[in-house]
């Protein structure tokens, strides 16, 4: 049987989100049964390939994705990435079912359920990266769809709370993982993984191993909560019990300890690693630990206690010797089988009690005898009870201290201890709900869950049951292939057996049962355990304020900043822009001011006079932009004008007829939008006689820096085209736009097809900002002095003073020119259809013959009106834009088909009848892309602010004939 594509593991949850994300968020069983099959499907092709890895092989495959840059996407799974899946896959899965029984019918579940599996599709990448670079990316990924589980709730502001530290601590983590991984490339010479892990003597010989070590480290603290950064995960406990069971165990957290297990044969081995990593987790796991018994809510504690074991997996990391490492993965393992069980049985007994506070609950075993006997059994693995899995590796880790101090420093051993003293503790609180007298005064009579919900639970508690019992028989190879794949050579030898004879190890075990019983007892018989609400003595280590309090000094000095440099006014802020476009290229050119002579002969009078024209009406556009602004607005386009004659002079026909269907376009939206803004008064209205001094020197110091920076951009563009020019790429693109583009048209060719990706981001940017607009016109709510109808509309010697647009249209003085526009509609679509056919051998192309069209649509609505065209043409220029960028991605994903890069263009040669040889180019279907996103933005936008009219003709219609002053006493 042909092995499947490994890709396929990273592939199948993001699939599967998709298709929950797609079902009815009022179904339950659908999106469950949907991520169930996706992730199942996953979880058997890590499976199989279990047995490729027990020959010591690795799976590789490698996909081109950034040649240019020598970047791959690599997927590559050895041992350790089949552990890791296993866990994310599997347990993940028994999350999915539990999920399905947990979460109440009014919750979204469809998005529940896409956000879980975009988390576990990016927690999939992370582990099976081959690539640094890669790795990062779904790094980056984890912490956003973590934002978007932790935060699922979003009415609550715990849950919104929690999600946003989370995501800030782990993507600040992320980013210095980022410098990190490009301080490894930058030594490595490579960002490939196999060549890092090879590279480990070089590494840690190399004057910025430190700084590398650094950031790699809090890449890897802040994602597995350790300490200083251990605050974000007690929050995160706002999310729904299913997202803790699956973040806190096998997935989120684990990401950080799995990043330092990946990448110890490349940074471990040295003092800076054992200090760094091995300091962080000894603090880690003593205050974890700590906290954890004092905390009153159920998931609080399971929370405090896996920031303990985290930080017990990294003292083993920093430790660093090989059976350190082995005894990490082991306990990965462990401490991912029993909290996921732990959290599941406290997601039940919140759902079937109504409440997780340890200070009500009591005598569950009474009416939850199932669910009591398998939380306790898991609890006693967390606490290190014989033959429970937690157990081993606990055990192992209590040599390994023992180890690392030898018979003088006994410093690790009795920080060790001290961790299991605690553990046991809060293991007994935890399980203390479960004994006494049942409680009456719960909010729900508690009982047992329905059978399936339970199932997960069960099949957890038992692989606690059987590690702890059969090791070897269970977990055995496993944990040799992983731990192998890590050490390689240096792999040590161990024994998983359940009795190794009385030794050092097994007497710090039982001293941290006995003493942790001993002090449960102490803690609630002589300290009232049950009416504490905090940690004594080192309650005052709040890191949430800490982080809080940064966040608010952040923010206040932001707003310090933006107060002092800068202001809501546009005027203020250009001032500031040209005074640096003035003095900063003075003070860099060298020698200070020298400028190429002109030379007058060669300048032509006509074209000298068209430029004086342009400046003629950008001034007068200037000065009557505050008072008269239909006069600024025609002169502004006079300027567009001259631009586009500038163009055609200068032998740019392209350019030339976008100029000029940008300018008819904006124009008229401009003209639009105008109609919406308040009158500005003159001085005379305000009875404004003389303006003071201070006016008269802001307007002369804004003047001469206006011309000031006029005459340096003007001087500046003088410079840069008098110089000899340096070698073109413009030869490059003449010489291959027919025989490799396909067409004569450079300019069309080069937007098209060797830059199709740019004109792919423009439309996707374009599209982006008309659906901007859209939205904040559909809230936008004019000035009350703008709303009445304008006196033009209402003069009383007007006698279509009182009909509406369409009416005016249809047998009014509008009626010829309706008719007339109305039988030009079909015209300027041919000339729109001429001009986008002919684009790729001769002037035109997509946007320009999209801009004709869309200015065909904006005549109907000047002349008819929004009621009248919307009745008869039904446009939805949403649709446009959707179909446009559906038509240009899948002209680019096409050419992957055919095993070409995306967006490589093919041309073909028809011979049809009749028609003769018809030149077909696979950037014709772009082209149609970038002609309907022109046509749907343009058509948006112009709706938006139609509909506007139609909301303040209605409001107008239902006041009284109110009109604005006549246009001597605002202009």
């Amino acid at each position: 049987m042909t092995s499947l594509p490994l890709i396929l593991l990273v592939l199948l949850p993001f699939a599967g989100a998709i298709i929950s994300a797609c079902l009815p968020n009022t179904s339950r069983n659908r999106p469950a049964a949907a991520a169930g099959v996706f992730t199942l499907a996953a979880l058997i092709i890590a499976i199989s390939k279990f047995d490729e890895l027990g020959a010591g092989q690795v799976v590789l495959e490698r996909y081109e994705w950034l040649p240019l840059f020598g970047l791959d996407f690599i997927v590559r799974m050895d041992g350790l990435a089949w552990l890791f899946s296993i866990m994310v896959l599997g347990i993940g899965l028994l999350v999915i079912l539990y999920a399905r029984y947990y979460m109440s019918k009014q919750d979204p579940v469809a998005r529940f359920y896409a956000y879980m599996l975009a988390f576990m599709g990016s927690m999939m990448g992370v582990v099976l990266s081959g690539n640094l670079i890669q790795l990062v990316v779904f790094w980056e990924l984890t912490s956003l769809t973590s934002f978007l589980l932790i935060g699922y709730w979003q009415d609550s502001n715990d849950a919104r709370r929690g999600a946003r530290m989370a995501f800030t601590v782990t993507t600040a983590g992320g980013l210095c993982l980022l410098t990190g991984v490009l301080i490894l490339g930058h030594i490595v010479g490579s960002y490939e993984l196999d060549a890092v892990l090879a590279a480990g003597d070089q590494i840690r010989a190399h004057s910025l191993y430190l700084p590398a070590l650094i950031l790699v480290a809090l890449g890897a603290l802040t994602k597995s909560a350790q300490f200083p950064f251990h605050f974000w995960l007690p929050h995160a406990m706002a999310a729904p019990t299913p997202v803790s069971a699956y973040l806190h165990s096998a997935t989120m957290v684990k990401a950080g300890v799995f990043l330092l297990i990946r990448l110890w044969p490349a940074l471990g081995g040295t003092p800076e690693w054992t200090w760094l990593i091995g300091g962080a987790g000894v603090i880690t796991l003593l205050l974890g630990s700590l906290f954890a018994i004092f905390q009153n809510d159920m998931k609080g504690l399971l929370a405090y206690s896996t920031i303990s074991h985290l930080g017990l997996i990294t003292v083993l990391l920093g430790i660093g010797t090989p059976l350190s490492v082995v005894a990490a993965i082991f306990h990965v393992m462990n401490h991912a089988i029993f909290k996921a069980s732990l959290f599941m049985a406290v997601g039940i007994i919140d759902h079937e009690t109504g409440t997780r506070d340890m200070r009500v609950l009591r005598g569950l075993r009474r009416a939850m005898p199932v669910t009591a006997a398998l939380a306790i059994v898991a609890s006693a693995s967390m606490a290190g009870v014989p033959l429970m899995n937690g157990f081993l590796s606990k055990e192992m880790f209590f040599a390994e201290t023992a180890h690392v101090g030898g018979s003088e420093d006994w410093t690790m051993s009795y920080a060790a201890v001290a961790m299991g003293i605690f553990s046991v503790a809060y293991s007994l609180r935890f399980i203390s709900v479960f004994f006494g007298q049942l409680a009456k005064d719960l909010p729900k009579e508690p009982h047992e869950p329905v059978r399936w919900m339970r199932f997960p639970v069960e099949c957890l508690v038992v692989l606690c049951i059987a590690v702890g019992v059969m090791p070897e028989r269970v977990v055995g190879d496993i944990l040799a292939v992983a731990s192998s794949s890590v050490l390689g050579a240096a792999m040590p030898a161990y024994d998983l057996a359940i009795w190794h004879g009385f030794n050092l190890a097994l007497g710090m075990s039982g001293a941290a049962l006995v003493l942790g019983a001993l002090l449960y007892w102490v803690l609630l018989r002589r300290h009232d355990l049950r009416e504490r609400t905090r940690v004594p003595v080192l309650h005052r280590l709040k890191g949430a304020q800490a982080y809080e309090s940064t966040m608010l000094a952040l923010s206040l000095g932001a707003t310090w900043i933006i107060r002092l440099t800068g202001t809501r006014r546009l005027q203020p802020q250009l001032l500031v822009l040209m005074s640096f476009m003035i003095v900063v290229p003075l003070l860099l050119v060298d020698p200070w001011f020298s400028l190429p002579p002109v030379n007058l002969l060669n300048i032509e009078p006509l074209f000298a006079v068209l430029w004086l024209i342009g400046a003629a009406c950008a001034a007068g556009a200037a000065y009557k932009a505050k008072y008269h602004r239909l006069a600024a607005l025609s002169m502004v386009g006079g300027t567009g004008i001259v631009t586009a004659i500038t163009f055609v002079w200068l032998s740019a026909p392209d350019l030339a007829l976008t100029q000029l269907m940008v300018e008819t376009v904006t124009t008229v939206l401009i003209l639009l939008g105008l109609r919406w803004l308040p009158p500005r008064l003159v001085p005379k209205v305000l009875k404004l006689t003389k303006a003071p001094p201070s006016t008269w020197f802001r307007r002369s110091r804004d003047s001469l820096i206006a011309v000031g920076g006029g005459l340096g951009i003007a001087a500046a563009s003088y410079a840069v085209l008098m110089r000899t020019p340096p070698p073109s790429i413009g030869e490059f693109f003449v010489l291959r736009a027919l025989t490799e583009g396909g067409g004569s048209n450079v300019v069309n060719v080069l937007l098209v097809d060797f830059r199709g990706f740019d004109t792919l981001g423009e439309v996707t940017v374009l599209s982006a900002v008309a659906l901007t607009v859209y939205a904040l016109l559909r809230r936008f709510r004019p000035a009350t002095e703008s709303i009445a109808i304008p006196v033009q509309q209402a003069s009383d010697v007007d006698p279509t003073k009182d009909q509406a647009p369409a009416a005016q249209a249809r047998h009014g003085y509008l009626m010829i020119p309706a008719v007339y526009l109305r039988l030009l509609l079909p015209v300027m679509g041919v000339m729109a259809a001429y001009f986008f056919m002919r684009g790729h051998n001769l002037p035109g192309g997509g946007f320009v013959a999209g801009l004709i069209f869309a200015t065909a649509l904006i005549v109907q609505y000047m002349v008819a009106g929004t009621d009248w065209v919307e009745s008869h043409l039904r446009l939805r220029p949403h649709r446009w834009i959707s179909w446009g960028l559906f038509c240009a991605c899948f002209t680019g994903i096409g050419a992957w088909f055919l095993g070409y890069p995306f967006l490589t263009s093919h041309t073909a040669h028809l011979d049809l009848p009749l028609l003769g040889e018809l030149h077909a180019p696979s950037a014709f279907m772009f082209d149609v892309g970038v002609f309907l996103v022109v046509v749907g933005s343009t058509m948006l936008t112009l709706v938006a602010l139609a509909h506007q009219s139609l909301r303040s003709h209605r409001l107008a219609a239902d006041a009284t004939r109110v009109t604005i002053p006549p246009a001597k006493e605002i202009l």
